[in-house]
C-alpha cells in the first residue's frame, strides 16, 4: 500500500507554540480524520504540508515526491478547502472560474457546471450571497474540476448546521470511492468524523499523541470513574484530564493501564470527544 502523504520530524516553531518532531502518513485511498482542539497545530501542521509557511526541519512527500522539490506537480493533483473561502465577494460562480481556471492543467469547464448543478450552486449568484455551507460546496467544485488525487480541508465544517455537515461527509465519502484518491480532514468536530474517516491522527500541544486507524484509537484509551478513595496518588498520576467532584472523580487513561486501577473503579469506552476533551484539560501524556 503506498502513501499519499508522509511526514517525518516536522518540526515549526512560531513564539510560544512549537510543532514537535511531527510523524504520520496518510495511506492512498482513505480518509483520515486530523483532530485536536483548537490551537493544537492542525492548521499550521496544513499550511507546511502545502509551503504555505516554512518548516524549520522535517520532509514531507506527496504522492512520494517531496513537497518543496516538486511543488508545482503537486499542487496540481491536490484540491484544498479552508474554513474560509478565498474568492472575492462581489464574484459570481462564472468569475471564480474564470479566475482558477488558469491555474491548472487539467480544468474541466464541463466538470465544474456538473458539480454545480450536483451541488444545487446557481452560477449567477454571487460568493457573499453563499451561505456558509454553499462556500464549502463550492470550494469542492473547484477542487474536484481539476481532477484533484488529494483533497486537504481545514475545519471545513466549523459553523455549519447537522444537514450542511452530512452532505459535505457524503460528498468525502463519494470522492475516495476511487481507491486512488484521498483526504485529509482537520477538524475539532469529532462527530463529522465517525461516518467517514478510516484513519485518525490526533495532535495536541505541537505533538502526535496518536495516529493510526480509527477503531484502534478508540481501543487505546478509556474513561476511569470512581469513588473518593478508590485510588492512590500513584495510580492517579496514569489519569489524564483528571475531574474530581463531590461524588469521587473521573478521567482518561490507556487502555494498557486499565488494569492498575485497582477493583473498585469503574471502566468505560470513551470517544473521541471523550478524548479531545481530558486530554487537552490534563496537557500531559501517559
Amino acid at each position: 500500500m503506498s502513501n499519499v502523504l508522509e511526514i517525518s520530524n516536522l518540526n515549526k516553531c512560531f513564539g510560544d507554540f512549537s510543532l514537535k518532531n511531527v510523524n504520520f502518513s496518510l495511506p492512498e485511498g482513505y480518509i483520515m480524520g486530523f483532530i485536536g482542539p483548537n490551537g493544537a497545530g492542525k492548521t499550521t501542521t496544513i499550511k507546511l504540508i502545502l509551503n504555505m509557511i516554512k518548516r524549520q526541519s522535517g520532509d514531507i512527500k506527496v504522492f512520494g515526491l517531496d513537497s518543496i522539490t516538486h511543488e508545482d506537480n503537486i499542487k496540481e493533483q491536490v484540491g484544498v478547502v479552508f474554513d474560509q473561502p478565498y474568492f472575492v465577494d462581489e464574484w459570481n460562480l462564472n468569475d471564480v472560474e474564470k479566475a482558477v481556471k488558469f491555474f491548472y492543467k487539467k480544468w474541466s469547464s464541463n466538470k465544474f457546471v456538473g458539480y454545480l448543478k450536483e451541488f444545487n450552486l446557481e452560477r449567477k449568484k454571487k460568493v457573499k450571497d453563499l451561505s456558509r455551507g454553499m462556500k464549502m460546496k463550492l470550494m469542492i467544485a473547484v477542487a474536484l474540476s481539476h481532477d484533484a488525487r488529494f483533497l486537504i480541508l481545514d475545519e471545513p465544517t466549523s459553523g455549519l448546521d447537522p444537514v450542511a455537515r452530512d452532505e459535505l461527509m457524503d460528498i468525502l465519502s463519494e470522492f475516495v470511492i476511487n481507491d486512488t484518491r484521498s483526504v485529509l480532514f482537520s477538524t475539532h468536530i469529532t462527530s463529522d468524523l465517525d461516518k467517514v474517516a478510516d484513519y485518525i491522527t490526533f495532535i495536541n500541544n505541537g505533538e502526535i499523541v496518536f495516529t493510526g486507524t480509527k477503531d484502534l484509537l478508540l481501543e487505546s484509551y478509556c474513561i476511569v470513574k470512581g469513588g473518593k478513595g478508590d485510588i492512590n496518588p500513584e495510580q492517579k498520576k496514569m489519569i489524564m484530564g483528571l475531574r474530581e467532584h463531590g461524588a469521587g472523580f473521573e478521567g482518561l487513561i490507556g487502555a494498557d493501564k486499565s488494569g492498575m486501577m485497582g477493583n473498585k473503579v469503574l471502566i468505560e469506552t470513551c470517544t473521541m470527544d471523550d478524548i479531545i476533551v481530558f486530554m487537552n484539560k490534563g496537557r500531559a501524556l501517559v
